[in-house]
């Protein structure tokens, strides 16, 4: 299907890019580490041998140590050299260096993949007859298509990539009754549910149990058993929704918008699935078999997930060539191959700034002199007035007020989590409650902030203004965090590990 051609560009953001934020935060850390003293605690192996820091044992230094104007050294990284220092950080299992190896590696093997065209046929086929004519009356359609974007976000950590499928989907759902906002929901909103609740996703949560020091996918139950229950509740909304637009169309905020859009006659090829379609997706769906079986029985981790993410991608440039798929030649692959590696770049800077400005503070080793442990020992004095559920959903109301601007789940693991993971030992929280606190602020709110680049990328090629989309999401928003506060409480009350 050729997309629309002419989708209006979303009115600019006001709020800064989480380039400038990050900037402003090295700032502060700078400026932080002239007048703070660093701190350190003394740090035990616990019985399931993970490093815990002791409650009670912080020490504070005996003055501050500004870090240096300009390069600093592998003890305390300077101003100027912050972004080099992040960007070097760590091994081929963490963060920065073997993150973004994984990053550019998934990214090019999800370009190759895109690039045959696979997956927007086989949207195609589910949305128009065969004469390309709109499926009218479909309510179930928008649920099904929000379960398997869910999905996506779950396993794969879709998000960016859903901009591509509202061009495909928004047309065809609006001609068939429905709205814009629908294929919003559907498509981008979906792939945010599974990537808040998801049990296996690489861009937050295997990062986020790794610096939080927890076994690679522990917990598993309890995020699949979150999944099933958000997104069971978001498809039943959605066909409630979708279903009272099409036999109401006025009752939507975005009738007048997609009034254009109902009047333009549909363009769409009407080729339909493929026997090399067909072979692609089955190839998709076995790769996301092997990935799961892998991390479940063998711990696999980022080099291991990085080899089969260029193993299915090289897999599918090979049936692309041979099954003749969209006449791609090599070289259309190769660069397909580049161009989804370097969509990963930003991702990959705001992961390395992020670490930056922690090493500038002294890094985040609890038991070595740094800023980020007397804010620690600050936090854990606040909440040790509270409950230690009122703390446990603190670090959620934490994590999601922060997510406004910070949207880079990569990125907001690599700056919170080294807090929060000792926070939560010192607030009598579990750290897999931490890291699933993290998870929901980091994924929910998504949906609603004007920083996200994937938000405004797809309600722009919805044709859907920002402040329309507010007046919808504000109210399933609301939902989302009772809901989200309440497995925050449950997974507390069972002591969740």
């Amino acid at each position: 299907m050729t997309p629309e051609p002419s989708a209006p560009k979303a009115s600019p953001a006001r709020t800064p890019d989480a380039y400038l934020i990050l900037l402003a935060l090295a700032l502060l850390a700078f400026a932080a580490t002239w007048f703070v003293t660093p701190g350190r605690f003394a740090v035990a192996e616990g019985a399931d041998g993970r490093t815990q820091v002791l409650a009670g044992s912080y020490e504070a230094a005996d003055a501050p140590r500004p870090a240096p104007l300009l390069f600093g050294d592998e003890d305390q990284a300077g101003l100027i050299g912050f972004l080099f220092e992040g960007l070097v950080s760590g091994d081929r299992n963490g963060a920065t260096i073997g993150l973004m190896a994984f990053l550019f590696i998934t990214g090019g093997a999800f370009g190759v993949i895109l690039k045959t065209g696979s997956m927007e046929r086989a949207l195609h086929a589910a949305l128009y007859h065969k004469t390309g004519a709109p499926k009218p009356g479909n309510d179930a359609l928008p649920a099904m298509l929000f379960v398997a974007f869910s999905l996506g976000g779950a396993v794969f950590g879709m998000g960016e990539e859903a901009i591509v499928f509202v061009l495909i989907v928004a047309p065809a759902l609006i001609r068939s009754g429905y709205d814009s906002i629908t294929a919003v929901v559907c498509t981008y909103a979906a792939t945010q549910v599974g990537f808040a609740t998801s049990w296996m996703n690489p861009f937050s949560l295997i990062i986020a149990q790794g610096i939080a020091d927890l076994p690679t996918l522990s917990g598993l139950w309890f995020r699949v058993a979150c999944w099933g229950v958000f997104t069971a509740a978001g498809a039943l909304f959605l066909w409630r929704y979708a279903r009272g637009v099409r036999l109401k169309p006025q009752s939507s905020v975005a009738y007048a918008i997609d009034q254009k859009s109902r009047n333009e006659a549909t363009t769409a090829a009407a080729s339909g699935l493929s026997f090399g379609d067909v072979v692609v997706l089955l190839s998709v769906a076995a790769a996301i078999a092997w990935i799961a079986w892998g991390v479940t029985t063998q711990q696999y981790y980022l080099p291991e997930l990085a080899g089969q993410f260029l193993a299915l991608g090289l897999a599918v440039g090979v049936l692309a060539r041979i099954l003749r798929l969209n006449n791609l030649t090599g070289n259309d692959l190769v660069e397909a191959f580049r161009e989804g590696a370097m969509q990963m770049a930003p991702a990959v800077l705001v992961v390395a700034a992020a670490k930056g400005v922690v090493a500038m503070m002294g890094g985040d080793d609890p038991d070595a002199f740094t800023v980020l442990n007397t804010a620690l020992n600050a936090a854990a004095g606040f909440t040790a007035a509270l409950p230690d559920w009122a703390a446990a959903w603190g670090m959620l109301a934490v994590q999601s007020v922060l997510n406004l601007a910070i949207v880079s789940g990569s990125g907001q693991a690599a700056l919170t989590m080294p807090l929060m993971a000792p926070l939560a030992d010192l607030s009598g929280v579990t750290r897999q409650t931490a890291v699933l606190a993290f998870q929901f602020g980091d994924g929910f709110t998504n949906m609603m902030t004007p920083a996200s680049a994937a938000l405004m990328g797809s309600l722009a090629a919805a044709r859907l203004d920002w402040v329309t989309w507010l007046r919808f999401v504000w109210k399933p928003m609301i939902a989302l965090l009772l809901m989200s506060s309440a497995a925050i409480l449950i997974a507390h009350a069972v002591g969740y590990a």
